[in-house]
């Protein structure tokens, strides 16, 4: 059962009074969880899916004061936390990121990984899924902080992809996520937790307010 936090519904509204809204051409995108976000969505068999919070030391935080938390809460199946929506895409077009994850289990569970779907009906439905779009398909080495990233190329008549954080483990089990990157393409539409950021100047606030009613 597809979940979305509840705060996601006004995020464009608190995001963009909290950070401001930029316009294109985009740069290099950051995201450190420093002002109490978790994430956009959640996916999975649990109710909820995902215990994510926002937390400072003493759990680890790779960069600043604080960090994304992710504890599986679902009894079956991969979870996904949704850390980032991007539309407005054209075939060709291409999308990098990655984010710093932690886990302290050498070849076992809990472990994460970047991954991402596409989903054409954002920013109107947040929770739709247009097929898988792939991703990094290492877990990382176990023995603390790691980066992790991948590109996407927008093709077959994409216009929407959601960014995830992938854990495999079971109930209980707890990884951390950090300092998240996103470099867009030009003309496109970009929400983190952390901040949206619109393709062009012409994008008004009542815009953005009536995509989130």
């Amino acid at each position: 059962m597809k979940q979305s936090l509840s705060y996601c519904i006004v995020l464009g509204l608190v995001l963009i009074l909290a950070q401001g809204v930029l316009a294109n051409p985009l740069p290099i995108l950051d995201c450190g969880w420093e002002d109490g976000e978790t994430v956009l969505g959640l996916f999975g068999t649990g109710d909820p899916p995902i215990l994510a919070t926002n937390v400072g030391a003493p759990d680890p935080v790779f960069s600043g004061d604080y960090s994304l938390r992710l504890e599986d809460n679902s009894p079956t199946g991969t979870p996904q936390a949704f850390v980032a929506y991007v539309w407005g895409l054209t075939d060709g077009q291409v999308i990098t990121a990655g984010f710093w994850r932690y886990d302290d289990t050498p070849d076992g569970s809990p472990s994460c990984r970047i991954w991402a779907h596409w989903n054409d009906e954002l920013p109107d439905n947040p929770d739709a899924n247009s097929g898988s779009a792939g991703g990094n398909g290492e877990y990382g080495d176990g023995l603390g902080w790691d980066e992790t990233t991948w590109e996407w190329t927008v093709a077959d008549g994409h216009t929407g992809l959601v960014i995830e954080v992938r854990t495999y483990s079971g109930p209980g089990d707890t990884v951390w996520i950090d300092e998240m990157f996103i470099i867009p393409p030009d003309d496109c539409w970009v929400m983190t937790p952390c901040f949206t950021v619109v393709a062009n100047a012409t994008a008004s606030f009542g815009h953005i307010k009536a995509l989130y009613r």
